[in-house]
């Protein structure tokens, strides 16, 4: 038995595919058809931005009730500018998930999934390598070489 990949998460050999979760999944290769890739959504948590904007919010309030509009609208302008850099921030620092789906006897499955993409590629061409050595050769015809 040939061993594609072995690691924490994953196992891959000429036979079979596990996926360690929660609860192990083992796939045979062999009944693995239309793999693909397909990256997942962004996973988006507001929490930051939500607790930032309402800080700045009841300071803006606070700082115009305290000292006047004028600076309340220097307050409320920083504020905007702040509350912008934190959706930005967070939106740069959304972890893509990556899938590896397959149709096995019959179903469409995940196979495995990652957001670390290094180690999701390191298994996706495990699995191709696997894929492709366990094809079966094409034969010469029936001819004979003279």
């Amino acid at each position: 038995m040939r061993t594609y990949y072995r690691g924490p998460d994953a196992l891959v050999t000429d036979e079979h595919f596990v996926w360690r979760t929660s609860s192990t999944q083992i796939f045979a290769v062999g009944e693995l058809h239309n793999v693909g890739l397909v990256e997942g959504r962004a996973t988006f948590r507001p929490i930051a931005t939500i607790v930032v904007a309402a800080s700045l919010i009841t300071a803006t309030a606070a700082v115009w009730a305290s000292f006047g509009p004028a600076a309340g609208y220097s307050l409320a302008a920083l504020a905007l500018v702040i509350t912008a850099l934190t959706v930005a921030t967070q939106h740069q620092r959304a972890a893509r998930i990556w899938h590896l789906q397959a149709s096995y006897r019959g179903l469409e499955t995940t196979l495995y999934s990652s957001a670390d993409a290094r180690v999701f590629n390191q298994i996706a061409r495990a699995l191709r390598r696997s894929i492709e050595d366990t094809r079966p050769t094409p034969r010469a015809y029936g001819l004979a070489a003279a």
